[in-house]
């Protein structure tokens, strides 16, 4: 099939444009190469798709008349796209532009593909709130910019399935780590900082803050097996993370294991809206897509530093 990926040249929908690719379908990737982290990283995840042969068409999804430039003849669309994460630096227009806007543009653009079999849009744990342990059918209770703009993008993506418009589903994604992870991120932070023999900057309180860090290539195998489902998905929110929970403390532990050295500690002042807990239920994954996350976190740790070594090394 011809297939979609926005957010291609990120951390996630990079892997996923490969992974897709892979099962043997055409994959055209979007990405607007966003300044709001390294552009070099989002560069070099591009090239990686290209020597595959996925091209990435440069273009902001805020722009109008998208069937312009996007193919009207694909068949899935993955929408990753998004402002992502907490940020202290962006301000509630960068998530309203970036993740509502941008996704009523998508949407509009879904509406003039007649081929459609679904719209998966990415969402994230964070709609649920200070504690992400519950599942899909708990009132969401979003305690950032972040989660409460990925809501709406959710629900505006969902209401066009309920209108019976065209067929979608919205995945809720638990802590991603492994090769490719934003610069910005703990792990890659964790990582480069911990070579350097620098301080990682630790919010206060947060080295027991509880998370399922899930290994990118089991969230992948959650977001492709969707592919073929689309009846049983249609209308449908799914989480998709581990069950195994581990405190930032156990993070900081394994990439000092895999490193063979300490890593210095710099406790900076908390950061309003983080989440306290996530812990995935994906009883409904396990059901409806065969969904069983098998990789350790000290594994993905150890993958995500090879990368890293040869990436940036």
């Amino acid at each position: 099939m011809k297939i979609l990926v926005t957010g291609a040249a990120g951390f996630i929908g990079s892997h996923t444009a490969e992974r897709l690719q892979s099962l043997g379908h055409e994959v055209i990737g979007v990405d607007n190469f966003c300044p709001y982290y390294s552009v070099a990283s989002k560069e070099i995840n591009a090239e990686a798709l290209a020597k595959k042969g996925i091209s990435i068409i440069k273009k902001d999804l805020r722009d109008e008349a998208l069937s312009e430039v996007l193919p009207t003849d694909v068949d899935y669309i993955f929408h990753f796209a998004a402002q992502p994460g907490i940020s202290t630096t962006s301000t509630f227009e960068d998530y309203l532009s970036n993740n509502i806007l941008a996704t009523k543009q998508l949407v509009d653009y879904a509406l003039e593909c007649p081929n459609l079999k679904l719209f998966v849009n990415i969402a994230t744990s964070s709609i649920y709130g200070l504690e992400a342990t519950f599942t899909e059918d708990v009132a969401p209770k979003p305690a950032s910019h972040y989660g409460v703009t990925k809501l709406a993008a959710e629900q505006m993506v969902l209401q066009k399935s309920r209108e019976q418009l065209f067929k979608a589903c919205s995945l809720r994604l638990y802590s991603v780590i492994g090769p490719r992870e934003r610069p910005e991120k703990m792990y890659t932070k964790l990582i480069e900082l911990g070579i350097k023999g620098e301080a990682f900057p630790l919010y206060e309180g947060s080295d027991t803050h509880l998370r399922s860090f899930t290994y990118v290539g089991d969230i992948v195998d959650g977001i492709v097996s969707v592919v073929g489902k689309e009846d049983k998905v249609n209308g449908e929110v799914i989480n998709l993370g581990t069950e195994v929970e581990h405190t930032t403390q156990d993070g900081i532990d394994a990439v000092a294991e895999v490193l063979g050295k300490p890593i210095a500690i710099n406790v900076i002042p908390k950061r309003p809206g983080d989440q306290l807990r996530t812990k995935a239920n994906i009883d409904k994954a396990r059901r409806l897509l065969d969904y069983n996350p098998q990789t350790s976190l000290l594994e993905a740790v150890k993958a995500q530093v090879a990368w890293y070594k040869e990436t940036f090394l």
